[in-house]
């Protein structure tokens, strides 16, 4: 069944009143956002080029937070500025209706970019994070699906360091995000 999510259009805040609310981690938030920039001309072009047109939204479910929404979003909000696409962040814990929408492996993951048409018909997601990333944390799951066992707090541990090392220290990490919305948008 395709999803849809018209009843959360216009339901948001925006990106800037979300900055502007951050509690927590809004220094880190910042720090990468301004690390951000375009590594070639031609990605910042095909942005530029979704000015062009008047039908995609963009939802971002997430929360201050989360770790992964301080890495991802400030490049996700950067990209989207090149784009003209309305964008509107749905604070997870507000939201939970739609968060229930977009489970990653039974989780609820943050940050969950949806994009959708003007109808809310959902088009394409992306997130919680990278997919060389995220591959860590997927087959974590698929090897420990006992949250009770004795180990998994250790393990998982053990996963969040290497989800970490696969980021890496600098900023090198957002030229995948960029290439992974890329292909994404490019398809719809």
């Amino acid at each position: 069944m395709s999803k849809n999510v018209a009843n959360k259009l216009n339901k948001g805040i925006s990106p800037q009143q979300f900055i502007d609310s951050m509690e927590k981690n809004k220094e880190a938030f910042l720090d990468w956002s301004s690390r951000f920039e375009f590594a070639n001309d031609e990605d910042r072009e095909f942005f530029e080029s979704l000015n062009n047109r008047d039908d995609l939204r963009c939802l971002i479910l997430m929360a201050d937070w989360c770790g992964d929404v301080v890495r991802n979003i400030p490049v996700v909000f950067k990209v989207l500025e090149n784009t003209g696409i309305p964008t509107e962040v749905l604070i997870m814990e507000q939201h939970l209706d739609t968060m229930d929408q977009f489970l990653t492996m039974g989780g609820r993951g943050i940050p969950i970019v949806i994009f959708a048409d003007t109808g809310g018909h959902v088009l394409g997601q992306w997130g919680p994070r990278p997919s060389h990333v995220q591959e860590a944390m997927t087959a974590f799951k698929l090897a420990n699906p006992d949250r009770d066992a004795a180990d998994y707090q250790e393990k998982l541990s053990l996963t969040r360091q290497e989800m970490g090392r696969r980021y890496g220290e600098g900023a090198d990490y957002q030229q995948i995000i960029v290439q992974e919305l890329h292909k994404l948008l490019a398809a719809l």
